[in-house]
């Protein structure tokens, strides 16, 4: 008897502590929601202020120690906010729900549509710098722009014709600009592409020749020049594949001629997409070399366009490309430094970096890292976020496990 009341208590004892650990084990946390955490920390702190007309009085301004005085400061916010929107507005076209995520994102859409209206209320303290003389406006107008073409139903759509009106004034007003002959071709070619989307009247000519010239520059195996000479940067990835796809697809879809297809201009993207995954290192990291280093995620935009819009290139898997794009993201901002005390970002790689900043770059710039966030667009349902977590092309070469081959494709015609 005394035996087993022993027994009994021991086994309670054992089933009660057994109980107590699983409870205490917290449940892993999936990818996706990794992402969505990130994605809801950056945007957060932008749009709460923006809905509020209180940006440009909150969000603290951080300048490159190697600034150009003759740059417009005030620039900061319209990149802040373009940049942001452009990378998060195919999240915000998912329906509501009640899931945690559901409840963020609901959240985030109703700042951002009060954002995008002070953005070109005159009357708003955060009325954006649509006026300055400096040509940056361009730049930040057509990353608007970019956010109204990738998720119209959650963005254009949603706003009032006053708004809307001011939009298509100020997309216009941006025929004055004269752009740099290298990938600026493209902000006013991406911009005549939205006006033409809905509607409005385009500059034909700015249509062909940027439409043109992108094609003349194109080099091969997946890679454009930025005007006459390469520029060995991520700049096919913050820049040309997008805006060029993009905008070859309104051209398409409006019977406009082009020298190449929209189809073509995909399948140089996806050919790009192959390097990019594969300079993803075994541990989650990737080269830091180039122009703008300081937009961070940035440099995977291709990949996650391809992941929202066209599924993976040939020989990469949702698997992989998840899992290689999650420890990137983990290793970079899990490094101290990268937000400041309100929980804006700073200048820097991975952590607070002043000195990597170009002149041209201010902490509004660094926004272009939401720009990896586009898969978020996709439902939590979807292969991207439910296959199983596979190994990355340099994971494989490095472990010895087969991996796919590599050769040369023009890509031309």
């Amino acid at each position: 008897m005394k035996l087993r009341l022993i027994a009994i208590t021991f086994l309670s004892v054992f089933f009660l502590a057994t109980a107590y650990a699983k409870k205490k084990t917290p449940a892993p946390v999936s990818d996706r929601q990794q992402w969505v955490e990130l994605c809801y920390r950056i945007a957060a702190p932008v749009l709460e202020n923006m809905s509020k007309g209180e940006l440009q009085k909150n969000m603290p301004l951080e300048l490159s120690p190697n600034w150009d005085e003759g740059r417009d400061k005030r620039a900061t916010y319209m990149e802040t906010f373009g940049r942001l929107m452009a990378g998060i507005s195919p999240w915000l076209m998912l329906p509501d729900d009640e899931t945690e995520e559901g409840k963020l994102r609901k959240q985030i859409r109703q700042w951002a549509l009060l954002s995008y209206k002070n953005a070109v209320d005159p009357e708003s303290p955060d009325y954006l710098a649509w006026e300055s003389k400096a040509g940056q406006k361009l730049v930040d107008a057509a990353f608007i722009a970019q956010s109204f073409l990738r998720a119209p139903e959650a963005t254009w759509q949603q706003l009032d014709e006053t708004t809307q009106k001011r939009y298509i004034e100020r997309f216009q007003n941006m025929k004055t600009v004269r752009p740099a002959y290298n990938n600026w071709l493209l902000f006013r070619g991406l911009i005549e592409a939205f006006l033409m989307s809905i509607g409005e009247e385009a500059d034909q000519y700015v249509l062909s020749v940027t439409a043109n010239k992108m094609n003349e520059w194109y080099l091969s195996d997946g890679w454009y020049s930025d005007g006459d000479e390469l520029a060995l940067d991520y700049y096919n990835a913050f820049v040309i594949h997008p805006m060029y796809v993009e905008m070859m697809e309104v051209l398409a879809k409006n019977k406009f001629w082009t020298p190449i297809s929209a189809d073509l201009t995909i399948k140089r993207m996806q050919r790009f997409n192959v390097f990019m995954e594969r300079l993803i290192s075994p541990e989650g990291t990737f080269p830091a070399f180039g122009r703008s280093l300081v937009y961070r995620m940035g440099a995977f935009q291709t990949l996650a366009m391809a992941a929202w819009k066209y599924g993976m290139p040939k020989g990469l898997s949702n698997g992989q490309v998840r899992s290689a794009l999650t420890a990137v993201m983990h290793n970079m901002f899990k490094v101290e430094g990268n937000f400041d005390e309100q929980g804006f970002l700073r200048l820097g790689f991975a952590g607070h970096q002043p000195g990597l900043a170009n002149a041209y770059t201010n902490n509004g710039s660094l926004y272009m890292t939401s720009l990896v966030f586009m898969p978020l667009g996709l439902p939590a349902d979807h292969p991207f976020w439910t296959d199983a977590a596979e190994p990355w092309t340099s994971q494989k070469a490095w472990s010895g496990q087969p991996f796919p081959i590599d050769g040369h494709h023009s890509l031309r015609k």
